[in-house]
């Protein structure tokens, strides 16, 4: 069975859309037809106008690529964000059999993989992402894990949503020289950059978001992090790239 696809992660901009558009007019030959992966479980925010770039590539296409992916499914992160990476079939209507999945082995055996393989590839799949963002599979599971909950986030929680136990997940951080408090805190100011560049939130609002128990915690960790105070950092990013945000390349809050 023919197999064709994409991963994306944390923000794609439209410069990375472009790019990908190139390889799907490859995969739109009638001659080659085969089920398509679309895999963004490890996005972290929608880009506005790339996500629009895109929609409006897919609107063009639709009769081609309904005459050469036999069906496709999309696996979306948990959370707000996986709600609209999920409702972006609404906004088209695909000529193929397509399903949204949470979880990518599902999505595998629903495109017919067999689970020996599935899990092969799977492997290969995370190799390639971590190759590609310099970072290992523990923290990219575990950064994904605490998206959706830096409210409630705890180490006994997170460690069983990772299936493991505290100790293992605390000695396996340790091993990558790392902590989860440093983890947990690397993830809540790059969700706050996000906030700051992205929207209007006054910063009480912002550091709710993100599980800071107060304005003052939330700044002294941003400052801690980034090198400057959340309003400095949003007002000097704004002047230098308006509506810009942290790019796909990026793991980290800038300035750690």
């Amino acid at each position: 069975m023919d197999l064709c696809g994409f991963i994306a992660w944390q923000r794609p901009d439209e410069p990375f859309i472009r790019r990908l558009i190139e390889v799907l007019d490859v995969e739109r030959t009638p001659e080659a037809p085969h089920r398509s992966l679309v895999d963004l479980r490890r996005l972290e925010s929608p880009d506005p106008s790339a996500f629009g770039l895109f929609v409006n590539y897919m609107r063009q296409r639709e009769e081609d690529f309904a005459t050469s992916v036999q069906r496709q499914a999309l696996v979306r992160p948990e959370g707000i964000i996986g709600a609209v990476v999920g409702g972006f079939y609404s906004l088209l209507s695909p000529r193929y059999p397509s399903r949204v999945f949470t979880d990518s082995s599902e999505a595998l055996s629903w495109l017919g993989v067999q689970e020996a393989k599935a899990a092969a590839l799977q492997a290969e799949l995370n190799q390639l992402v971590v190759e590609a963002t310099g970072q290992s599979p523990l923290l990219l599971q575990l950064h994904r894990v605490l998206r959706p909950r830096l409210v409630e986030a705890s180490l006994t929680d997170t460690a069983r949503e990772m299936g493991m136990s505290e100790r293992t997940l605390q000695r396996r951080l340790k091993e990558a020289g790392t902590s989860f408090q440093a983890e947990l805190n690397a993830v809540q100011v790059r969700t706050a950059q996000q906030l700051l560049l992205e929207t209007d939130m006054k910063l009480t609002a912002v550091a709710v978001e993100v599980g800071c128990a107060s304005l003052q915690h939330f700044s002294s960790l941003f400052r801690k992090l980034v090198g400057e105070s959340p309003s400095t950092w949003r007002d000097q990013q704004r002047k230098t790239s308006p509506g810009g945000s942290p790019t796909a390349s990026q793991e980290r809050p800038t300035g750690e």
